[in-house]
């Protein structure tokens, strides 16, 4: 079930400067919250970000931070979490002959007093990238 899917903000740090402040699109999916008698997840929070445009900063600089928020604003306990980094597909050059495939990266985080700091990340693969893809397109 899909608990939130809308353009997320995330305040920066440095004061007025507003250092490191950005949006990117968030999706947030609940499988705890699927039909009865489904199985059951070690980390049955999905949490999807992506760059867009108008962001000034990046969703890969500012994982950390923005994974802080999401935790602490939709109450979420970080070890119930599986937090992936998604790139669609893009293309490049002169007619668009060039591709960079899609991409689904799952990050790995130390916690520390709340805090998500160290991120690891890792291509997801199938069957888990399988799984993942399907929440996505059918939400």
């Amino acid at each position: 079930m899909t608990i939130y899917d809308d353009i997320f903000s995330w305040e920066g740090w440095g004061g007025q400067l507003r250092l490191a402040s950005g949006k990117c699109r968030l999706r947030i999916y609940d499988l705890q919250q699927e039909k009865a008698g489904s199985l059951s997840h070690l980390r049955p929070i999905i949490v999807v970000v992506s760059d867009i445009p108008e962001s000034r900063m990046s969703v890969r600089s500012c994982t950390g931070h923005i994974a802080t928020n999401v935790t602490q604003q939709f109450n979420i306990q970080p070890h119930r979490m599986l937090f992936i980094e998604y790139y669609p597909e893009t293309a490049y050059g002169e007619r668009n002959e060039n591709i960079i495939s899609e991409k689904y990266d799952a990050v790995d985080f130390t916690w520390q007093e709340g805090r998500a700091i160290e991120p690891r990340w890792r291509t997801l693969k199938p069957p888990l990238l399988d799984v993942i893809k399907k929440i996505v397109e059918t939400h």
